[in-house]
């Protein structure tokens, strides 16, 4: 079976992974910067903790992440794509295959709809049988198990 971890970035970072027994386990990182860091040190730690789950899980076979392609304001459209731009630099570096999803597809299939409010995909994600605390993490629950569908399919 293999590991597959889904990613909501931001700097609330929501994250869901199946891991190779099986277990899905889901939660959230900050990367929200400290008062005296510089601006690249939140892709810093998002390199070092990506690297430690690779390692805590055996390895990584997939990665999926929420792919946005409008955002309300231009801080968080930089910060998305620093994320993102780490992010396919870390897998291209370890040869670990990864692969966007736009949010209305994730959104359409968990709840049937792909302008589903941040209430309907926790409520689908609760659904889907995991207790989770906010959109971010109820997106990557979301994501993880579209992505679960697509391995069933192939």
């Amino acid at each position: 079976m293999m590991t597959i971890l889904a990613l909501d970035l931001g700097t609330t970072m929501g994250r869901a992974i199946r891991q190779s027994d099986g277990v899905i386990a889901s939660g959230n990182e900050s990367f929200k910067p400290g008062r005296y860091e510089g601006g690249g040190m939140r892709y810093l730690r998002f390199k070092r903790w990506l690297s430690e789950i690779n390692h805590s899980s055996g390895s990584i076979d997939a990665i999926y992440f929420e792919e946005v392609r409008r955002h309300l304001g231009v801080d968080a459209a930089h910060v998305y794509g620093g994320f993102l731009g780490h992010l396919t630099a870390w897998c291209e570096h370890r040869c670990i295959p990864y692969q966007g999803t736009a949010v209305g597809t994730i959104k359409k299939f968990a709840t049937g709809k792909g302008n589903s409010s941040k209430d309907q995909m926790i409520e689908a994600a609760n659904k889907l049988g995991h207790y989770v605390i906010d959109d971010n993490q109820a997106d990557a629950i979301c994501l993880l198990h579209y992505a679960l569908s697509l391995e069933k399919a192939a």
